[in-house]
């Protein structure tokens, strides 16, 4: 197990499951630093991800990701907010689940279509049937979430101060986090 003073809690899961909103809410309660991995791969490109991922394909855009999660994945003490697809190369899952406690926010496809369905910025949504997207999407990736993650929370329809609740309290069950 982790020792606490160097945990990296890392948020997995689908587009729009909540990682980003959850993990700066989570840094927050655990007075931890808060890391996006998509802002960190914007940075590095130079140009939004819906962008880089139509120029140069997806494949592409996940050697960077690659790259990104390898790099963050390294850091001392952090909550790290990864792409929805950041568990697709072996690699990553990996290191994810080596380097860092993975938290999996299980959301079904049409708990995350009432939340995205007006969303214009996930490059992967952009189709004819975002709904049947999202069902794909998820009948791919859950099995890898679930390889990779050490905790999964269904976040269902609770507020993101029970889901950061519930995730401490995970933390603290596993011995991960100091109960206070």
């Amino acid at each position: 197990m982790a020792r606490i003073d160097t945990v990296i809690l890392s948020l997995i899961g689908l587009p729009g499951s909540g990682k980003s909103t959850v993990g700066r809410h989570l840094a927050r309660r655990l007075a931890m630093p808060f890391v996006d991995s998509d802002h960190v791969i914007e940075q590095r490109l130079g140009c939004p991800i819906r962008q880089y991922f139509e120029q140069e394909g997806e494949e592409s855009f996940r050697d960077v990701e690659e790259a990104v999660i390898d790099d963050l994945s390294r850091a001392d003490r952090a909550v790290l907010s990864t792409g929805g697809g950041a568990v697709l190369r072996p690699g990553s899952r990996r290191r994810l689940h080596e380097r860092s406690q993975v938290v999996y926010l299980k959301s079904t496809p049409d708990e995350l279509f009432r939340r995205l369905r007006h969303d214009r910025n996930r490059p992967l949504l952009q189709v004819a049937d975002p709904l049947a997207r999202l069902r794909d999407l998820y009948a791919i990736r859950d099995p890898l979430y679930r390889e990779t993650a050490h905790f999964t929370i269904e976040t269902g329809r609770p507020s993101v101060a029970t889901l950061v609740n519930m995730i401490v309290m995970q933390l603290e069950l596993a011995g991960v986090w100091p109960s206070h």
